[in-house]
């Protein structure tokens, strides 16, 4: 499994904002009228899984204030993959989960396959609230029959992070608004790189093949399945039209050959290696914290991604069945996602917000970010998040499946192993996985 886009180093996202944050808003938008007022009913533990830094430790010291009745216990696991194995075995036993469970948008399609787990959010008034959040946001969580089994958290809306300095060098535009002229679409900013490569060859376009796959690959309407959650695997030549020109990429030296996350990719910012990177709003802060002052005014970030729109992380609440106190817990769910509670958390974490309302907020949209050249950060990504239509249908295994061909993508990035080879070995291993019933 890729990293979570839940690695955000608050201080380096947040102390280069540039702008002043007013008072925060007020926090009475939780889903039903009952989640505004103080209760003094009987006394109840409600319990929330997550995992790393979701910065909700004020708001439930802020919901509690207002629930006398309530106490929030939360459970945090210190990484997806470590919260991903409790929930899936306490699903097996059928005990042991907690009130709410945290969900990675990369893995819920997983458990909209076992949707009857998990409360339809619908008996609470999800149907009333889904209109808070982006369309796609809500379709991520929501089942083919219409079961909504979660409320969205935050979402990874997509720019172009790149390199002023080594544009200037390669004679390219280093204006921001110029640079998004060149990236319309994947073929654009394939080609710009090749053009890039032949004045710097020193320098590679992108860090590395597989997360530049993963933002291409997420933009297929029907990638890994069908909409009947077949494994369409060589049945789509667009899948296949994908990997041939990440690979083509490769071949031509666009790709840095960096493991994401690894210590020679975060020590690669202070180098010259590579010149751009897709990049959702949580990685400046990746960016900066790596970059420290040798990239200060090198970097900076376009409001553009090929193709239209793309989104790299994010989250949801669910409230699976086995909580003895399901209403409750909808409640709270539906509080800490609304859009004043998301906007204090992107003031505490960098978390972009999914809802609507959240992008009028000064707060928001009026982010500036000094490390990047001044950018207007905050309109950026508003605008990033408002162009993504994720159409996409992900069937249950999909992220296996996607783990499965961005390792062979790897080898081959790598010069381990022929492209040819790699794409046949990764059919036959997804095909193996696509056809193992979810919980096997």
């Amino acid at each position: 499994m890729r990293p979570s886009a839940r690695y955000r180093p608050v201080a380096g996202l947040l102390a280069s904002a540039g702008v002043l944050l007013v008072a925060a808003c007020g926090g009475n938008a939780g889903a039903p009228d009952a989640a505004r007022e103080q209760t003094d009913g009987p006394k109840i533990e409600l319990t929330i899984a997550t995992f790393n830094e979701f910065g909700y430790a004020d708001l439930y010291a802020e919901y509690e204030a207002q629930h006398p009745n309530i106490t929030i216990v939360e459970q945090k696991a210190k990484t997806v993959d470590d919260h991903v194995k409790n929930l899936d075995a306490n699903l097996r036993t059928g005990t042991g989960l907690a009130d709410i469970e945290a969900m990675e948008v990369s893995w819920i399609y997983k458990y909209l396959a076992k949707a009857d787990k998990f409360v339809d959010l619908r008996k609470y008034g999800a149907d009333e609230l889904k209109d808070r959040w982006l369309d796609w946001k809500v379709a991520g969580a929501t089942t083919q029959d219409g079961k909504i089994i979660g409320y969205g958290t935050d979402i990874g809306p997509e720019a172009i992070c790149y390199r002023r300095d080594l544009f200037a060098k390669a004679g390219l535009p280093t204006d921001r608004a110029e640079v998004a002229k060149l990236f319309e679409d994947w073929p654009s900013y394939f080609a710009t790189g090749r053009k890039f490569k032949q004045r710097v060859p020193g320098s590679a376009w992108y860090d590395s093949a597989v997360l530049t796959w993963e933002a291409m690959r997420n933009q297929l309407i029907q990638a890994y399945y069908s909409n009947e959650d077949r494994f369409l695997g060589a049945e789509n030549p667009l899948l296949k039209r994908t990997w041939d020109q990440v690979v083509a990429g490769s071949k031509d030296g666009l790709s840095a050959r960096l493991p994401a996350w690894s210590d020679a990719w975060n020590a690669a910012f202070r180098t010259d290696k590579f010149a751009t990177i897709a990049c959702p709003g949580w990685l400046l802060g990746v960016i900066q914290d790596n970059a420290g002052a040798y990239g200060k005014g090198k970097w900076d970030v376009a409001d553009v991604f090929p193709g239209g729109g793309g989104n790299w992380g994010g989250s949801y609440l669910t409230v699976p069945v086995q909580s003895p106190h399901p209403e409750e817990a909808a409640k709270l769910a539906a509080w800490l996602t609304a859009p004043e509670q998301q906007v204090k958390v992107f003031k505490k974490v960098g978390s972009f917000p999914s809802t609507l309302d959240a992008y009028d907020d000064p707060q928001v949209k009026s982010q500036v970010n000094a490390y990047f050249n001044n950018a207007p950060v905050g309109q950026i990504f508003v605008n990033r998040a408002r162009n993504v239509i994720l159409k996409q249908h992900k069937g249950p295994r999909d992220g296996e499946i996607n783990q499965i061909f961005s390792a062979a993508l790897s080898r081959v990035d790598d010069g381990k192993q022929p492209s040819a080879t790699a794409w046949e070995q990764a059919l036959d291993q997804a095909d193996t996985v696509a056809n193992t019933r979810v919980g096997n």
